[in-house]
């Protein structure tokens, strides 16, 4: 049996934080590492338990779950940050996923979505799937000006390696860039490995973010 994913949860509503405990505790793949009420506590919790995945709220007292996922993601590069909101097109899940994180959720989604975004973002992957997510990091990235030295970073990707950014801006999981590439998931995995260590970046959400504010994602094209 392989072992559980440790989780803490960061959410200053105590409701809301028992809820997400519970249904931690009761999924056989995970389990919650600990609990934190506001931003500086899950920083130190994070220090203490060494959690995998940190469910994080964006807006709580002391210290915002901005800061915290910012500081979280500089300390310790391997625990991955979720996060938690209630809106589905807010600056603050854009600077979030900005500083670090790996996705984020809505509150008011499916609670079934958070187990499953767990093991996601544990195995390396992004949440972003979901349009919403996409349209985030579209939407801010585009109000901000587009920044010559990181473009620069794509003028030495392969053609190979253009098609599989372009996949990744799509939204695309990695048997999905296999199956549109006709690549094996090995390769396809390699292929990323070596994109985020070029380009700098930690995951793919990074990359896309990187791809849209420097104008990348725009010469892009689907497929091609």
């Amino acid at each position: 049996m392989s072992e559980r994913i440790r989780v803490l949860v960061a959410e200053d509503q105590d409701l809301t934080r028992a809820s997400l405990g519970e249904l931690i505790a009761g999924d056989g793949a995970l389990t919650l590492a600990g609990e934190a009420r506001d931003g500086r506590e899950a920083i130190q919790a994070v220090a203490r338990l060494r959690p995998q995945v940190v469910l994080m709220d964006i807006r709580m007292p002391v210290l915002d779950g901005l800061e915290a996922t910012r500081a979280i993601c500089a300390s310790s590069p391997s625990t991955k940050v979720i996060v938690l909101t209630t809106f589905d097109l807010d600056e603050y899940v854009y600077e979030a996923l900005k500083a670090g994180a790996s996705g984020f959720l809505l509150k008011d989604g499916l609670v079934t979505e958070i187990p499953k975004a767990i093991r996601t973002v544990h195995e390396g992957h992004a949440m972003l799937a979901p349009e919403v997510t996409r349209r985030v990091i579209a939407d801010f990235a585009a109000r901000r000006v587009r920044r010559a030295p990181a473009r620069a970073r794509f003028d030495g990707l392969t053609g190979r390696e253009r098609d599989v950014v372009a996949a990744i801006v799509r939204g695309l999981s990695n048997d999905e860039i296999a199956a549109d590439l006709f690549l094996s998931l090995a390769t396809v995995k390699t292929y990323l490995s070596r994109l985020f260590a070029k380009l700098g970046v930690r995951d793919r959400t990074q990359l896309v973010i990187l791809a849209y504010e420097s104008g990348f994602a725009e010469t892009l094209r689907p497929g091609g």
